[in-house]
Order: structure tokens, then sequence, then C-alpha cells
């Protein structure tokens, strides 16, 4: 399940009518599971297209694909790949479908706020901004940052390590920003390059030291790779000439 799936569907109850809870919130995980599976059979639909063009192309390989992102979005046991030459079809399970929707629930939010104050989508945005306070406290913490241990004994240096951590988790967040601007996230594509994968990258680029001669050393910059030239692009970072 997605984070992108908790923004739909959001309604208001009043204290005076619960009853709308059995009838309304219910059934949110049918049209969920209806645009899931849409999805899979557009990309069997394009597996097949290509296995067509490409006589090469190995069956196994797309069914491979295919059933990883049937399990990753919880498909499993709902549908059953069946192989007709060289083509791939879904065929579905529909006694494991209503099981499936039966078990489907909600979550909700309650809270003594006047509507005068906050309304409904103001209320969720709230609730789900609490995730990223508590996933930024994570990355500092024990993630990418490592805010701890602490090596300085004096106040003020200490509070000077906190701060120029704060100021990274800043950058962090705007980097991951840039990266899914401009690759995507890896729930729609597997390959999109993360904030790990690109901090990875762009750690092999580092000054080259050419000595001339006993008293005399040449240092360079060597040019990005592809893969490093694309990301630099993505952040906007223009390397620097030497």
């Amino acid at each position: 399940m997605t984070q992108d799936e908790f923004d739909e569907l959001i309604q208001e109850i009043r204290e005076e009518d619960p009853e709308q809870l059995d009838s309304e919130f219910f059934v949110r995980d049918k049209p969920l599971k209806e645009d899931k599976l849409a999805k899979l059979e557009a990309k069997i639909a394009a597996r097949n297209l290509y296995t067509q063009q490409h006589p090469r192309c190995q069956l196994e390989a797309g069914l491979r694909q295919l059933q990883k992102w049937a399990k990753r979005h919880k498909l499993n046991g709902l549908i059953e790949f069946q192989q007709e030459g060289n083509c791939l079809r879904m065929e579905r399970n529909p006694e494991a479908f209503e099981q499936a929707l039966q078990l489907a629930g909600c979550y909700v939010l309650i809270t003594d706020i006047t509507p005068a104050s906050l309304d409904t989508q103001q209320v969720h945005a709230s609730y789900m901004a609490l995730q990223k306070v508590e996933r930024d406290f994570r990355t500092m913490k024990t993630g990418l940052l490592h805010v701890r241990p602490f090596f300085m004994r004096k106040e003020g240096r200490t509070r000077g390590h906190v701060f120029c951590c704060m100021l990274a988790l800043k950058l962090s967040r705007e980097f991951e920003l840039r990266l899914r601007t401009a690759f995507g996230t890896t729930e729609s594509n597997p390959n999109a390059i993360t904030l790990p994968d690109a901090l990875a990258s762009l750690s092999r680029i580092c000054l080259l030291n050419y000595p001339v001669d006993e008293k005399t050393t040449l240092v360079k910059l060597p040019l990005p790779d592809q893969a490093q030239q694309q990301i630099l692009e993505a952040l906007r970072v223009h390397m620097p000439t030497m």
C-alpha cells in the first residue's frame, strides 16, 4: 500500500451520524483495487505487444516482472497469470476478490476541532504531516545524517553541530524533491534514482592529483559520466571548472 492511497476518498462524518461509516468508508478499497487491476492489464498488453515486436524476447522474463509488480501492489491471490502461446493474460479470482473487499477497512481520525477552524482536508493533511516529521527525526538520528554520537563538550559547538544537521536535512529534502520531479518514484518506476543512489553515484567524483615534478602537482576534476550528469542536471547543480 502506498502513501498516496491515504489521500483518496476523504470524507467527513459528524458525531451525530456515525452510521455513515458502514455505508461509505468500507467500500473505499474497491475502486483502489479496480484501478490496480486496470493498470496491471495495461502492463500485460504492453508486454504482449513488446513480445510480438521482438520474437527473441523471453516470455518468462516479462512474467517475472508482472508477478513482482502484482506482489508489490497486494494483488497476489486475486489474479492468476495464464500463458497462451507468446502472450500473457490475467484471470481474476472472483471469490478471493470478494473476500479481500470484506476484509478491507479504513482509518478514522477523531478530533474536537470545529469545521470553522480546520476543514476536512486540512485535518487530514495535518495528520499525514506527522509521518514526515517522524521520518525526519529518523533520518537525522539513525538514517542519512547520523547526528549522534556527539564528540563535542561545549554547548556552543553542540548547538552548531545540530544546526548543521538541520541544514543538511533541509538540503536532503530539497534534493529528494528535485530527484522525484526528474525521475519519478520507485512506486511508479522501479529504476527511479533515489537520494541514496544519487549520493553513491556522486561520491565517485573526486579530485585527481597529477605530479608534474618533485615540486609541482596538477589537480584536476574529472568530467562526470552520463549517470552523474543526469543527476547533476536534476539537482540543478553545476560542476566547477578547473
